[in-house]
C-alpha cells in the first residue's frame, strides 16, 4: 500500500487526493489530508465572501471526495511545527504533496501604513469568513473605507462593507462580524487602482454586483475611464479581451448616470491613483491616503505625474495579492514565494527529493482561479505516480494515525468536522438564520469533541 498524506484541505489539497484514488495505474493507494484546522476546505470556507453561496456551494463536491474510504481526513494537525516536523511526516508517509496556499499578503510600502484602521483584505476576509485566528475589527467610527486593489477580493471586501445587514443574515456570517457591520455608519467605500479600467483583474459578474447593493450607489468617474487609451481609441477596445470589454461598459454606465435619490451608501472605483502615503489623524489612526494621480506610460504600465489627491479614510484594506509563507523544513523561494519544483517535485540543491512534491499556490504563485487547482494538481500527481516504484519499496510504519497521537496531536476526523457542522446548524437555528460558522478556537474543538 503507497501511504500519501496531503497537506492542506482546500481546493488543491483536495483535487490532489482525488487525482491520487482515481488513477488506475497504481493501484492501493490511500491518503490522509491533514489540515491545521479541524475544518476543511480551506479558502471555500475561508475566503469566499459569505454572500456567494454559489461558489460557497462547492464543498459539496470536496465533501464528496473528502467522504471517499481511501481518503482521511485528520484536522486539528499542524505540519511543520514541534510536534510534527517536516521530516517526521516523511518518516510516515512514502509521499507528502504540501498544498498550503499562499497566506501572506503583500504590502504597500508606503508611509502610515502601521497607523490603526490599516489592514489587508486578507484580514479582513478571515474576520468576516469566522477564522479561528482572525483578530476582530473595529468599525467604530468608521465614515468612509478605501480599498487599495481592483480584483475580485478588493470587489467582495467593498461589497461586504456597503452591504446591508438584512442580506447578510440569511448568510453564514459569524455573529460578532454580523453585529459590527450592523452598527457601521460606513457612508463611502472607495476602490483604487493605480492603472486603468482595462487592466483590472476583478471579473464582470463580481463588478455588476456592486450595481446591484441595495441602497448603495456604484460610481465611476469619466474623466478617468477616458485616460485609459482601450477607452479613447475604438481599434484598441476592439483588441481587449471579452471581459474588459465588458467591465468597461459597466463602469461607463455608471459613469454616465444620474445620481441615486436615496442611496445611503455608495461604491466608487477610481482610476489611474497611486497610495504614497497614509496620513494619521487623532489617537494614531488613518484619516486619509494621499494618491499620485499616475498616467499610461504608452509600455503597458504607468507613470507618475506629480498631481495628488487625498481620499478620506478611517478604514485602509489593501488587496494588491499574496505571497506564500515559508514552511520549516521545505526550500523556499523567497522571491517567488513558492517552493522550488520540477513540475511539482520538490527541488533541493538543484535536484529533486523524493518524496516531497508542491501543489497549488505554494507550487505556482497566487494565480487562477478555483478550477485552475485540478490541472495544476494533477500534473503533480502525475510526476508522484512516475515515482511511484521507488517511493513503495521505501520502508514505512505501519498506520501514521497512530504514530500522529503518539506525538501529542488530538486529530479531527470526518465524524469530529461532521460534528462541527451539525453545531453550527444548530447555532443557526436558534438565532433563526440556516447556519452561523464558530469562529474560534476553543468553540471548534469543542464542536468535534476535543474537550
Amino acid at each position: 500500500m503507497l501511504r500519501v498524506a496531503v497537506v492542506g484541505s482546500g481546493p488543491s489539497g483536495v483535487y490532489a487526493a482525488q487525482a491520487l484514488v482515481q488513477q488506475r495505474e497504481v493501484p492501493g493507494v490511500r491518503v490522509d489530508v491533514l489540515d491545521r484546522l479541524p475544518a476543511p476546505y480551506g479558502l471555500v470556507r475561508y475566503g469566499v465572501a459569505p454572500d456567494h453561496e454559489k461558489i460557497k456551494s462547492l464543498t459539496g463536491s470536496l465533501r464528496s471526495v473528502l467522504e471517499d474510504e481511501r481518503i482521511r481526513f485528520l484536522g486539528n494537525v499542524e505540519v511543520g511545527g514541534a510536534l510534527l516536523p517536516t521530516a517526521r511526516l516523511s518518516e510516515l508517509y512514502h509521499a507528502v504533496v504540501y498544498c498550503v496556499g499562499a497566506a501572506r499578503d503583500r504590502t504597500l510600502g508606503i508611509p502610515g501604513e502601521d497607523l490603526a484602521g490599516v489592514h489587508s483584505a486578507t484580514a479582513f476576509v478571515s474576520w468576516y469568513s469566522g477564522h479561528p485566528d482572525a483578530a476582530a475589527f473595529d468599525l467604530a467610527g468608521v465614515r468612509s473605507a478605501v480599498v487599495v486593489g481592483a480584483g475580485n477580493v478588493a470587489v467582495d471586501v467593498a461589497r461586504i462593507l456597503a452591504r446591508g445587514v438584512p442580506e447578510l443574515e440569511p448568510t453564514d456570517l459569524p455573529l460578532p462580524a454580523l453585529g459590527l457591520l450592523s452598527w457601521s455608519g460606513l457612508r463611502t467605500v472607495t476602490m483604487v487602482a493605480r492603472r486603468g479600467p482595462s487592466q483590472a483583474r476583478f471579473t464582470t459578474k463580481e463588478l455588476r454586483e456592486l450595481g446591484t447593493l441595495a441602497g448603495v450607489e456604484a460610481r465611476a468617474e469619466a474623466a478617468e475611464l477616458d485616460l485609459d487609451p482601450a477607452c479613447a481609441d475604438p481599434a484598441a477596445a476592439a483588441a481587449l479581451p471579452a471581459a474588459a470589454r465588458r467591465n468597461l461598459e459597466v463602469l461607463r454606465g455608471w459613469a454616465a448616470a444620474a445620481p441615486a435619490p436615496g442611496a445611503r451608501r455608495s461604491i466608487s472605483l477610481r482610476f489611474y491613483l497611486r497610495p504614497v502615503e497614509l496620513l494619521g489623524g487623532p489617537r494614531g489612526r488613518v484619516r486619509a491616503v494621499r494618491c499620485e494621480r499616475t498616467a499610461p506610460d504608452g509600455l503597458g504600465g504607468v507613470r507618475g505625474t506629480g498631481t495628488y489627491e487625498e481620499l478620506d479614510a478611517e478604514l485602509v484594506l489593501r488587496s494588491v495579492g499574496y505571497r506564500g509563507v515559508p514552511l520549516t523544513g521545505l526550500p523556499f523561494d523567497a522571491v517567488t514565494g513558492t517552493v522550488p519544483h520540477a513540475a511539482g517535485r520538490v527541488v533541493r540543491g538543484g535536484r529533486a527529493s523524493p518524496g516531497e512534491y508542491v501543489a497549488g499556490w505554494i507550487k505556482r504563485g497566487p494565480t487562477g482561479v478555483i478550477g485552475t487547482n485540478r490541472p495544476c494538481a494533477k500534473e503533480t500527481v502525475s510526476s508522484l505516480l512516475q515515482d511511484a516504484g521507488a517511493l513503495a519499496r521505501r520502508e514505512r510504519p505501519g498506520d501514521p494515525l497512530e504514530a500522529l497521537c503518539a506525538a501529542g496531536l488530538r486529530p479531527v476526523r470526518w465524524p469530529g468536522w461532521l460534528a462541527i457542522e451539525a453545531a453550527e446548524a444548530e447555532l443557526g437555528r436558534s438565532l433563526g438564520r440556516r447556519s452561523v460558522k464558530i469562529p474560534d478556537w476553543p468553540g471548534l474543538r469543542a464542536a468535534a469533541g476535543l474537550v
